[in-house]
């Protein structure tokens, strides 16, 4: 399968193929360009049980790489974690997965994880919504 980081109508229908097959009630994702070489998708995800997605990605057609993104998961209005690519050179324990990273609680704004399942060269969304759907059964099962 080719890179769908490589052009806005592949990228386009990933997006739209995985947000039709999640457990997503509804989404206000949308995908542009305003240029050839460039792309952000951008918007909500919204699943069934009350958790939605939020997130931004910049992609570079021409590289076929994710440039720069954000990812926020939310019950309701409470931040549960998110996944920022802000560098902290100065955190030992992030370095394997530089600057990859979840925020996660207690003291989510400070606490830091390594994210070894977020890139730039691959579609992140794809382990985003298997995140949220397995967060989604342990809620259930818990």
């Amino acid at each position: 399968m080719e890179n769908p980081l490589k052009s806005l109508d592949a990228y386009s229908e990933l997006i739209a193929e995985l947000v039709g097959k999640s457990n997503g009630s509804s989404s206000t994702l949308t995908v542009w360009s305003d240029s050839p070489y460039t792309g952000i998708a951008e918007g909500e995800i919204f699943f069934a049980n009350g958790l939605r997605l939020r997130m931004r990605e910049e992609v570079d057609f021409d590289e076929g790489i994710i440039v720069s993104y954000g990812y926020e998961v939310y019950r309701g209005e409470e931040r549960l974690y998110w996944y920022d690519d802000f560098p902290h050179p100065n955190d030992a324990s992030l370095a394997s997965t530089f600057p990859h990273h979840k925020h996660v609680p207690p003291d989510i704004k400070h606490h830091r994880v390594p994210a070894p399942n977020i890139s730039f060269d691959t579609p992140n969304l794809p382990e985003l919504i298997r995140e949220i759907e397995e967060f989604e059964q342990a809620s259930k099962e818990g």
